[in-house]
């Protein structure tokens, strides 16, 4: 399924950032007019290192997934939930 790769990409990512790589969860939902959404959850003290000051490291996540999705002509958004 050619949707895993954001995902996945999401989940190496967050895990490169954080303390706790295996607090790193990712979940994969399809809305209705097909844009997936991704939404990471860290661990609690990990919050920070993903999200980043200002949000730069959030941001960054963010475009690289949207890149990796665009040439698989998908939109993907991604929150980061707690």
């Amino acid at each position: 399924m050619p949707t895993e790769n954001p995902k996945r990409l999401l989940e190496y990512l967050a895990e490169g950032l954080v303390e706790d790589p295996e607090a790193v969860t990712v979940e994969q939902f399809e809305e209705d007019d097909g844009t997936v959404v991704l939404e990471l959850g860290v661990g609690a003290d990990d919050y920070g290192r993903v999200i980043g000051r200002g949000g730069r490291t959030a941001h960054a996540l963010r475009t690289v997934v949207k890149a990796a999705a665009a040439g698989e002509d998908r939109h993907v958004l991604v929150d980061i939930v707690d």
